[in-house]
């Protein structure tokens, strides 16, 4: 049997997730870390593909590992699931599955590139300006 890996990426503002898939039992790692132990919500959110992929093709029998980096907690929890995503409609091939991923959710397969807007030269702020009183 010819072992077939994938990897992915996911981005969100600044932490990277890459997710490597391969057939096996259903497990899925975070940082080497199973994601059952991850807290309540952050499991919720890596879990929102798997519960999908089930609907859809009806089973759950790949082995997914995801290494992140940078950004915060919750960054990363959205990375990494961006990441799962793209790595099952990847490895899968199912045009019904990628449907069902954006009719759920846009950002699963798609990634937000929204950033932190830059200060303005002379403020500390980004937008609103000090006011001025001319008394």
């Amino acid at each position: 049997m010819i072992e077939k890996n994938l990897v992915v990426g996911g981005k969100r503002k600044t932490s990277i997730a890459k997710a490597m898939i391969k057939e096996g039992k259903g497990n899925i790692t975070i940082n080497k870390i199973p994601y059952e132990n991850l807290n309540f919500f952050s499991k919720l959110a890596i879990g929102e593909p798997v519960e999908i992929t089930k609907k859809v093709i009806g089973h759950f029998n790949f082995d997914i590992e995801v290494n992140v980096n940078g950004g915060g907690s919750e960054s990363r929890i959205v990375s990494s699931r961006l990441a799962i995503a793209r790595a099952l409609a990847n490895f899968t091939k199912s045009e019904e599955l990628k449907k069902a991923f954006s009719r759920y959710d846009k950002n699963l397969l798609i990634a937000d590139t929204r950033r932190k807007e830059p200060n303005k030269p002379g403020d500390s702020k980004a937008r609103s300006k000090r006011q001025k009183s001319f008394r």
